[in-house]
């Protein structure tokens, strides 16, 4: 009985996480749009003009409209069904499983499973995040008067496997991995952490007030560990195999190496304050939504 109850209690907590991330995912995406286009700006030419994430965000709205923001949307949503849940409730197991009701787990400790948390739900979710950076990107080359690669999601989908094979779904998996192991440490550890030391300093009781400002400790803590390893993952998402048979980065590396190379150390945070932007609101609405769901569906505070 207890069994059932629990897988009971499993499903419910990945309901929840899913509809939690699909509200943040839709009223944040704008935001992660102007990034992606932010940090493909420039690549690899040394005399691009410097822009900042106005500037982007202006263009897209003159050249493509306010559905342009918006573009490539359905991948990420999909991703997020994936994504959030395998890493927000697997991180809560291996929280409590180490240490039951997280009494005196170091935040190194919960630093480090929440890496591995990110990694696992990464690894599944990169093919629904590769085709969502292809989408955004075709926005840019439509705003260049240059015919989009893609007519939607699963013409994406279907081009990739048709071109690049099974295995090109998850191009760019080791930067993506390298981001989320990165953007997990501090975004789930930073988070317990905040909240926890909010609640038990008194500062504030375990409500609205509490997750706000954990949120924005580990939105800042998450953009400024992953923005490097953000930048490197969209460019090598974003590239694809010429006629010739060649590619602009061999791997994560060649690419780290001649961006910084061509465009100064500086590109590698290239959209960290349109990611921070983004995170912010992004963990606001969903952990507070997260966190009243789950008061509605009677479960203790994550």
């Amino acid at each position: 009985m207890k069994g059932r109850e629990g897988e009971e209690r499993a499903h419910t907590k990945v309901l929840l996480t899913s509809l939690s991330a699909m509200a943040a995912e839709t009223t944040t995406f704008p935001i992660d749009m102007t990034k992606t286009r932010l940090q493909l700006h420039g690549e690899s030419l040394s005399s691009a003009r410097p822009t900042s994430a106005f500037g982007v965000a202006t263009d897209i709205l003159r050249r493509e409209g306010p559905l342009g923001l918006y573009k490539g949307l359905t991948p990420a949503i999909i991703r997020h069904l994936f994504y959030t849940p395998i890493r927000i409730v697997g991180y809560e197991h291996l929280r409590n499983t180490f240490v039951p009701n997280d009494r005196s787990l170091s935040l190194s400790s919960k630093a480090l499973i929440g890496g591995i948390s990110g990694v696992i739900a990464q690894v599944i979710a990169s093919p629904a995040d590769l085709v969502k950076v292809r989408m955004q990107a075709d926005g840019r080359m439509v705003s260049q008067g240059l015919q989009p690669r893609y007519s939607g999601p699963f013409d994406a989908l279907n081009k990739i496997l048709r071109t690049e094979g099974f295995v090109g779904l998850w191009k760019g998996v080791f930067p993506n991995v390298q981001r989320a192991f990165l953007v997990n440490m501090g975004e789930l550890a930073c988070y317990d952490h905040a909240k926890r030391f909010v609640i038990q300093n008194q500062l504030a009781a375990d409500n609205i007030y509490a997750h706000t400002v954990a949120s924005i400790m580990s939105g800042l803590s998450a953009t400024a560990l992953s923005c490097p390893a953000d930048v490197v993952k969209t460019r090598m998402m974003n590239q694809t195999v010429s006629e010739e048979g060649k590619v602009k980065y061999r791997n994560s590396y060649d690419c780290l190496s001649k961006t910084v190379r061509v465009e100064g150390l500086r590109a590698l945070w290239k959209g960290f304050f349109p990611t921070w932007a983004r995170l912010g609101p992004w963990q606001f609405v969903f952990w507070v939504s997260y966190e009243k769901f789950r008061q509605i569906a009677g479960l203790s505070s994550f």
